[in-house]
């Protein structure tokens, strides 16, 4: 029950900060289940694991909820999201795979740098020159495979990739951020599963985890994170904008240098 309690506790932290800052909820979540598991005396070697793999299967829910929302307002594009399905699918499982075969500490540089990139990328936000159409099939199957294999990798719903690569290829805001939320559902559904599959039978798991993924935590994420994220969005609007950017960078680099100085 006390670990429930701490679990719902990371659930309502990492929905509100996830809707104050507009992202998806495995950015926050990740080093949040990191540091408790840590508190919780699990093993180091599967700890990120674990972290990962949980965040990914709370990403199938919340990514649902979000892409039906989207979906009902017109801004998903099928189209695109078609293209990018088959590469999606695929990178999922090899990001899965790839953060199986690398230890805790590897892990552990891998996400500090990642999290440093999307630290500069909020505070400088740069921009490639927009392109006007979307590319052919091969390119969006490529596209697709990077931003399945490095969601999967680090936990993450896809957002972070997908959005500012649609929206660079000429796609409208709205309906870039509506079809990142339907692509974040393949991504985060295969790569749940193939975590079950590649910790099964890993040594040193806490009780109640199948593979890569700790049910409690996930329980508690579930239930808080939602009606968080919202009451996190409703905050967001009474603040400025570069307020937000400045804090959310601040927090990710200290994020950064956690995994990075471990």
């Amino acid at each position: 029950m006390l670990a429930l309690g701490l679990y719902l506790l990371i659930g309502a932290l990492a929905g509100f900060i996830a809707g104050l800052f507009g992202l998806g909820g495995g950015v926050v979540i990740v080093p949040l289940l990191v540091i408790a598991f840590g508190l919780q005396g699990v093993a180091d070697n599967v700890a990120i694991h674990l972290a990962i793999g949980t965040s990914l299967a709370t990403i199938t829910i919340t990514s649902l909820s979000s892409a039906r929302a989207h979906y009902i307002r017109g801004s998903v594009r099928l189209d695109c999201w078609k293209l990018l399905l088959p590469g999606l699918v695929c990178g999922a499982v090899l990001g899965v795979f790839i953060g199986g075969l690398l230890s805790g500490a590897v892990m552990s540089i891998l996400l500090g740098i990642f999290f440093l990139l999307v630290a500069v990328k909020m505070v400088f936000n740069p921009r490639p020159r927009q392109q006007q159409q979307l590319p052919g099939r091969g390119p969006m199957l490529a596209a697709g495979g990077v931003i399945g294999t490095l969601s999967a990798l680090f936990g993450i719903g896809g957002g972070t990739l997908t959005v500012p690569f649609l929206e660079w290829r000429g796609v409208e805001m709205k309906q870039a951020v509506g079809t990142s939320s339907a692509c974040g559902i393949p991504i985060a559904v295969i790569s749940a599963l193939t975590a079950i599959a590649v910790g099964w039978n890993s040594s040193d798991l806490p009780q109640w985890s199948t593979g890569y993924i700790y049910w409690p935590a996930f329980l508690g994420i579930v239930l808080m994170s939602v009606p968080l994220a919202r009451v996190g969005a409703r905050v967001a609007h009474a603040l400025p904008d570069i307020w937000l950017k400045r804090t959310f960078a601040g927090l990710m680099i200290i994020v950064a240098l956690k995994f990075l100085l471990e």
